[in-house]
């Protein structure tokens, strides 16, 4: 694939994280708003392809609208309240970036990874 297709990939992705997230917080206070984001956020990290510019670009947009919304507003007080709820989704979130970060390399054996070298017969 090419790098300008990829850039491209990462650029959307990015925004479909963001969008994704945001959504998560906005609906975080109602249980099903909070088991579906999460739910989606580690199918969709999943479902991608390996890759620095799929899972990963995913994640950092999902983790941006996160970050953005435990910012404090102009009125004093937070999207993300301090409760089992505003916990969860921070907990969840980042432990979805983990997957998309330790999950992101080339695949055990795949013809990707550098270190699998073909030995003579």
């Amino acid at each position: 694939m090419g790098l300008v297709l990829r850039g491209g990939c990462a650029v959307v992705l990015l925004a479909v994280g963001a969008a994704a997230g945001l959504a998560t917080v906005l609906l975080h206070q109602r249980g099903w708003g909070l088991a579906l984001g999460l739910a989606a956020a580690a199918a969709t990290t999943l479902a991608l392809p390996r890759g620095w510019w799929s899972r990963v670009a995913f994640m950092l947009g999902w983790m941006g609208a996160v970050v953005w919304a435990m910012m404090p507003r102009s009125e004093g007080d937070y999207l993300i309240p301090a409760n089992a709820s505003g916990y969860a989704v921070l907990v969840g979130s980042f432990v979805v970036l983990l997957v998309a970060l330790a999950t992101s390399g080339p695949a055990r054996g795949s013809r990707d990874d550098p270190g699998d070298s073909p030995t003579p017969t």
